[in-house]
């Protein structure tokens, strides 16, 4: 079998929620079978297995991306699989699996902001219907998406007459970068961490604002964000409260401050899974999270829901974790819920699908 893994989406300074499943799923699926990657920039290889087999093309956001198939043939792939859904079908002569994380910019139609002025416009546009989407998705031979919410919302959307398969996202391992257990201070964690985006939807308006009653804790912001957005939240900062911008930190930052008496927070108001609340509950931090039927898909009953439009109840159940038992509780449940999720489950179940499709 000869798999191309388009491993494209890695970004070589930050890692983003595509990057990150881009690279922990291409790793562990290349522990189980041979692959080669399809990169777009050199930097990439530090992200992916010592020696691995690549081939170079075009970026993603090139005009080129609509012929990729074309490109792709010469090489006599058996089959490709894209951790996005933006290469191009046209004349393939393999099998194609395609991926949609989730629906979140038909509710939310904002671009990310570190595309150009052309493809931002491209991309609401392509956003405005849902007729786009569904030529996209009926092009390849299967469909993944990142959570049983999402494979719910991709069918009641009828995106796509293919077969949709659940390919979980994970959480890496930020135990091996911390150098000693997680602190918990006996009086409640202080610190409070927010690791996503500043896009509107993730609602970082409602954390900063549940600071006025939380005096004792610093919000720590962790993910890059530009000058404007910066300016825009410090504006309503309450008096007096802490906190931090950190404007994008390592894995390893990231890692130690989550494991310094510390909370895991987020008032998003849509995701299509919530990789910081898996990374967090696996390491054993709590988590404080809005009330999204995907979060409970994640956490279960390893974490406590606020609505994601109060401020006080956030720091309401913030504050009940100073209880040692409700904290000590919420941790064993969340590790209990989050060990269902591994990138090698992941993977192993990606090689299945691959598998069948092959067998047909």
């Amino acid at each position: 079998m000869k798999l191309f893994f388009d491993a494209r989406y890695i970004r070589t300074d930050f890692h983003d929620g595509i990057s990150r499943y881009s690279t922990e799923l291409g790793n562990a699926l290349a522990q189980i079978t041979p692959v080669t990657f399809l990169i777009c920039d050199k930097a990439q290889l530090k992200f992916l297995p010592n020696g691995a087999d690549f081939i170079l093309i075009h970026s993603p956001t090139s005009y080129k991306e609509m012929f990729t198939s074309l490109i792709l043939n010469k090489y006599h792939p058996d089959v490709v699989y894209s951790p996005m859904q933006t290469l191009g079908a046209f004349g393939r002569n393999f099998k194609l699996i395609l991926t949609l994380h989730d629906m979140i910019y038909y509710r939310h139609r904002t671009p990310p902001t570190q595309f150009n002025p052309i493809v931002r416009a491209g991309w609401w546009l392509y956003h405005a219907s849902y007729v786009p989407q569904r030529i996209t998705l009926n092009s390849p031979d299967a469909v993944v998406t990142v959570s049983k919410t999402s494979r719910k919302d991709i069918l009641k959307a009828r995106l796509t007459k293919k077969p949709v398969v659940v390919i979980y996202n994970a959480p890496q391992k930020l135990n091996e970068l911390i150098s000693g257990p997680v602190k918990q201070d006996k009086k409640g964690p202080r610190n409070l961490v927010y690791m996503g985006s500043f896009m509107p939807y993730k609602n970082a308006e409602t954390l900063i604002a549940s600071m006025r009653w939380l005096p004792d804790h610093t919000l720590h912001l962790l993910s890059r964000i530009s000058p404007e957005r910066e300016a825009e939240l410090t504006k309503i900062i309450p008096d007096r409260a802490k906190v931090v911008f950190h404007r994008g930190v390592t894995d390893k930052q990231y890692a130690t401050l989550l494991a310094d008496n510390a909370i895991l927070v987020t008032a998003s108001r849509d995701e299509g899974y919530g990789l910081p609340i898996a990374e967090a509950l696996v390491l054993g931090v709590p988590a404080v999270i809005s009330d999204l039927p995907v979060f409970h898909e994640v956490a279960g009953e390893g974490a406590l829901y606020a609505s994601l439009n109060s401020p006080r109840e956030f720091a309401d159940q913030i504050l009940s974790l100073n209880d040692e038992k409700i904290h000590n509780e919420i941790v064993e449940k969340g590790r209990q819920h989050i060990a269902r999720f591994s990138w090698t489950k992941s993977a192993q179940k990606l090689l299945r699908t691959i598998q069948n499709l092959l067998s047909k």
